[in-house]
């Protein structure tokens, strides 16, 4: 990085963002859940997973597991800040080889360009980007899918700029972002971010952004090792070469058509965002066992299990939401996914909530 604070954008390499959760997350959360006197292992138990399997470092927790997780969670403690608290309890380690290089790093600068260049790595939820704003240098985190649950993307934000402050402080010290905002409206009580931040912070922005101070990118990091940076980025390129597999194109494909709706992109236009040809993106579809249009099928199901959650919306809604060319089609592709009507389908869901 140059002296100054860098203009452009950095980007996320090849793709936006995997549609999973990182491990780790959960075992914090089922960590500061377990010192609030609340068991989540029945809820992982729910969503196939345990304790054993959430020690796997390539294991990658789905979107639909997560969020169930994370939602039960959110239920059972009542607390609207509970991102923050498993954001607050991460270090380093956390991010394995992504979070030793960020310590080799020679800027602070550089650090955080490093995290949103490897960001699919870690299978992070949140869609990070970074660049110089009007207000400095910014680092911003986006969902994926717009109509993730309003409780599981707070939290998400949440914990994603708690453990950028934290990991930072473990390494630099006394570090105070510039400002901190959140798209999503203020809680009831903001004392938590006001503690945990130490610096204004604003909610119902356009857009969550973690502004760092004037000259803070420039900050050497003490544990700075340019020979270790650079073995350690080797490895890193390596995975991310061989993380282009077959699931990585699913994911891309899913994150794309979740984007998309109500329209869905053609499969030749598909190929054309693949960089590729329709025959050979139909070939590696194949591969992995499925098609096209099992891939949207899976996205709207899940879009429309989502929203069914939503008691305020009516199916004339969701239809719209999610495509389908009426409420006919909507009714078939619900009884043909669960073999119920919507109305039940709608009181299984609540019910799992509660």
């Amino acid at each position: 990085m140059s002296a100054d604070a860098p203009q452009a954008t950095a980007r996320p390499s090849n793709r936006s963002t995997s549609a999973t959760i990182p491990p780790f997350i959960i075992r914090y959360l089922i960590a500061v859940t377990d010192d609030l006197g609340v068991d989540l292992r029945p809820a992982l138990a729910h969503v196939g997973l345990d304790e054993t399997l959430l020690t796997s470092a390539d294991l990658r927790v789905s979107y639909r597991q997560g969020s169930e997780v994370i939602r039960r969670a959110l239920k059972l403690t009542g607390i609207d800040h509970l991102g923050l608290e498993v954001g607050a309890r991460q270090h380093p380690a956390a991010w394995g080889l992504i979070g030793f290089a960020l310590m080799a790093a020679d800027t602070l600068g550089t650090a955080v360009e490093t995290g949103v260049r490897f960001q699919n790595l870690s299978g992070a939820m949140v869609v990070w980007s970074a660049g110089q704003a009007d207000d400095g240098f910014t680092l911003w985190a986006d969902l994926p899918d717009p109509a993730v649950d309003p409780g599981v993307g707070t939290f998400l934000v949440q914990e994603a700029f708690a453990s950028v402050t934290t990991v930072t402080r473990f390494t630099l010290g006394d570090f105070r972002p510039r400002r901190v905002d959140f798209a999503f409206p203020a809680p009831p009580d903001t004392a938590p971010f006001a503690d945990l931040f130490r610096c204004p912070v604003r909610f119902s922005a356009p857009r969550n952004g973690f502004v760092f101070p004037a000259g803070s990118v420039r900050t050497e990091m003490p544990s700075r090792d340019p020979v270790t940076y650079a073995s350690t980025l080797a490895v890193l390129e390596s995975q991310v070469a061989s993380r282009r597999s077959r699931q990585d194109l699913l994911e891309v494909l899913e994150i794309s058509v979740a984007q998309s709706l109500p329209s869905v992109p053609t499969f030749a236009e598909q190929a054309r965002r693949q960089a590729t040809g329709e025959r050979t993106l139909r070939r590696r579809l194949a591969e992995c066992g499925t098609t096209y249009e099992a891939l949207v099928d899976g996205v709207r199901r899940e879009r429309v299990e989502q929203l069914l959650r939503q008691p305020e919306l009516t199916l004339t809604d969701i239809t719209r939401r999610t495509g389908f060319s009426d409420v006919r089609a909507l009714r078939r592709a619900i009884r043909r996914w669960h073999d119920m009507t919507p109305l039940q389908l709608r009181g299984t869901v609540l019910d799992q909530d509660d």
